[in-house]
């Protein structure tokens, strides 16, 4: 008897049927795999090193910018993924020691801590890394940041100076972590990641003044040395800067310059690292910069930080002067030191004990802050590299000197490739 054509291609049918379903699923499965969140970390399976040793000298390039962290490893951020390698002094980029990674989210800042990595996202989203083994020790929901990654090709500006994302010691010398800048401003213990306190943002009050025009640095905010959170507020009918207890967030003091018709702006200054730890500030009223000494709740006035240009190591303010640097007493002004070399040099980091500058002949000299002293002096560049430069972000720590070179003339609005001066365009020093 004679098989219908229906019925001889059913097998057929039903192969053709049964293997368009499995690629179905199958293709379901990559599509969730590479769209949904995911988040992939891999810890440390070598033994934490040893602190560092810098030793003055050109150590090498890198194409990222390195957070130094406990004197033991480098931290790098990129757009969806942080990571560690080691030795400190190492003259290139190694092998990740750890790395963690998320997506779709974006690094959004990166701060450290003693042994704490804390990273936030683009979401929101908190994440505090043991900083020997790369493992989460906590995670926390925060306000958004409303930006993504920043940092362009070496994460120069997610790693130095990350917004919205502080570190703070209580009175008690209990580590929090200061987030703020969006909606809301929140203390967060840095151990656990239990909230602590939250205060509520009023964008159309607390960031301008009473004309409505908003104050330059408004909602930024910076960690004083002493353990306040200090942000600008026009809510009293002129801009004024707010100091909150980093411990409690409770308000503890409001100022606002002697004499100002307005405060237009305020930057921090002499801080350990970003916006935290700062022992000073500056202010901008009426076109006219002053410094000031942060002592509890009232600055005081310290002229020796009125240059922008002006660091402050210790009690010492060293700013430009003629063809070098001047030291100052920040408490009296009076002249303690005078450095001065061949043609104009630039003042580029700061850090514990040492003022690093970049001479006119390219050279890198590092001076004691408290004598004037050179500690060390050698040609600041690398191999056959180019010594015509201009430095970008500048980065001082545990004895080592990090800066981007950018190509000269600098363009902002340039590619990365015609930004900076080569591929590998972080160059580290020891001092």
């Amino acid at each position: 008897m004679a098989t219908p054509n229906g019925a001889r291609n059913w097998p057929r049918t039903a192969v053709a049927i049964v293997v368009a379903g499995l690629l179905l699923v199958g293709s379901a499965v990559i599509v969730h795999r590479v769209l949904a969140p995911a988040e992939v970390s891999t810890p440390a399976r070598a033994d934490y090193p040893a602190p560092a040793t810098a030793r003055p000298g050109v150590v090498g390039t890198l194409n990222a910018a390195p957070l130094i962290v406990d004197d033991r490893i480098r931290v790098y951020a990129t757009t969806r993924q942080i990571w560690a390698d080691r030795p400190v002094d190492a003259p290139t980029r190694r092998t990740p020691y750890w790395s963690y990674r998320r997506w779709p989210a974006q690094v959004a800042g990166l701060v450290a801590e003693g042994g704490t990595v804390v990273t936030r996202w683009s979401d929101g989203e908190l994440v505090a890394l043991d900083a020997r083994t790369g493992t989460v020790r906590w995670r926390a929901a925060g306000p958004r940041p409303g930006h993504g990654y920043l940092g362009r090709r070496t994460g120069a500006a997610t790693v130095y100076a990350p917004t919205g994302l502080h570190t703070a010691r209580t009175s008690t010398g209990r580590p929090v972590l200061v987030v703020g800048e969006t909606a809301d401003q929140r203390g967060i213990d840095l151990d656990s990641g239990r909230e602590l306190w939250r205060l509520a943002a009023v964008p159309t009050c607390s960031d301008r003044g009473p004309d409505g025009e908003a104050a330059a640095g408004a909602g930024q905010g910076l960690i004083t040395a002493d353990g306040f959170f200090a942000v600008l507020d026009g809510c009293a009918g002129s801009v004024e800067v707010k100091f909150h207890d980093v411990a409690t967030g409770t308000l503890a003091g409001r100022w606002r310059p002697d004499g100002s018709a307005r405060l237009e702006q305020v930057s921090p200054a002499g801080c350990t690292a970003g916006r935290s730890g700062c022992r000073a500030l500056r202010t901008v009223s009426g076109g006219v910069t002053r410094g000031w000494l942060v002592e509890g709740t009232r600055p005081v006035p310290a002229p020796a930080l009125d240059a922008p240009e002006a660091v402050l190591v210790g009690d010492v303010a060293v700013a430009p002067g003629g063809t070098g640097l001047v030291g100052r007493s920040v408490r009296t002004g009076a002249e303690l030191w005078r450095w001065s070399g061949a043609g104009q040099s630039r003042l580029i980091a700061a850090q514990p004990g040492r003022v690093h500058l970049r001479t006119a002949g390219g050279d890198l000299v590092t001076l004691d802050a408290a004598t004037g002293v050179e500690r060390s002096r050698f040609p600041f560049t690398y191999g056959r590299d180019s010594t015509t430069w201009s430095p970008g972000f500048a980065y001082a720590a545990g004895g080592f000197v990090a800066v981007e070179r950018l190509a000269e003339p600098v363009d902002p609005a340039a590619g990365d490739d015609r930004y900076y001066l080569a591929a590998q365009p972080v160059i580290l020093a020891g001092t």
